[in-house]
């Protein structure tokens, strides 16, 4: 059953078909989940809480938008309900002083690029990506990481296309920056 089949099967009552539409995304909303806030345990309840708001308000999906895009708008709406509660201390980078300019950023062809220091930079960017606030972050996974459009992007945060274009320049320059400090030690 093809997955528009699945989805109106479920809105009507199938069980079934809501079975089947849960198996096909938990892996990748866990995923999503576990990328913004980096635990387990919350990744697996978020994951939990998004398909329990699917089952809530499936009858209400109007089939305008891909059903991953609307997954993954409820995702990134308990994340930061989540982060909203727990108001924990994230890097702001909504300062001017967080942007750099470009003569400041490393010079990237001096890295070595051999898998053991491959395997270095990635640590260093996972945290660099962590010291994102999870307003950022979320417009930077599903851009850069996930590869989703602006406009999906935009659909899923509910921002225009100029705000994710703005947090995506400034978590990008954010993350720049904290990579070349990390490599400038």
């Amino acid at each position: 059953m093809d997955e528009q089949s699945l989805i109106l099967e479920a809105q009507a009552g199938n069980k079934k078909a809501l079975a089947e539409l849960v198996k096909k995304y938990e892996k990748t909303i866990y995923s999503f989940a576990f990328k913004i806030c980096r635990n387990p345990d919350k990744a697996e309840n978020t994951m939990q809480e998004t398909f329990m708001s699917m089952v809530k308000s499936l009858k209400q999906f109007d089939g305008k938008s891909k059903l991953s895009t609307w997954l993954y708008r409820i995702t990134a709406n308990h994340c930061l309900m989540e982060y909203r509660k727990k108001k924990r201390d994230y890097v702001s980078i909504d300062d001017d002083d967080a942007l750099i300019s470009e003569s400041s950023i490393a010079d990237w062809s001096s890295i070595p690029s051999l898998s053991i220091e491959n395997n270095e930079l990635r640590k260093v960017l996972d945290e660099a990506i962590q010291k994102l606030s999870p307003e950022y972050r979320i417009v930077f996974l599903l851009r850069d990481v996930e590869g989703l459009s602006t406009e999906e992007t935009g659909k899923i945060t509910g921002l225009s296309i100029p705000a994710v274009k703005s947090r995506l320049h400034r978590a990008r320059a954010f993350l720049r920056k904290e990579i070349s400090q990390t490599f400038k030690r």
